[in-house]
């Protein structure tokens, strides 16, 4: 299981810079997960994709965000 998840739906452009950011950052392994799939996801991520989790502590890291920002949320992981 992968440390990150990023939480996105489908058809989102800001989803796609967010890969492209997540890229740049060279984040390790990370899950997509697709709040479109859940009720639960829906309504908790529905207005803030992308969202970067750290699935260890529970942190998140809303967009916007750039390449810094990433590797500073990764390095305090």
């Amino acid at each position: 299981m992968a440390s990150f998840v990023l939480y996105q739906r489908d058809y989102c452009h800001l989803c796609d810079q967010a890969l492209a950011v997540l890229a740049q950052a060279r984040l390790p392994d990370f899950d997509s997960v697709w709040v479109d799939d859940s009720q639960e996801l829906e309504d908790r991520y529905g207005t803030r994709v992308p969202v970067l989790r750290d699935v260890r502590d529970g942190r998140e890291l809303d967009w916007p965000f750039d390449e810094t920002a990433v590797r500073g949320f990764i390095e305090q992981a």
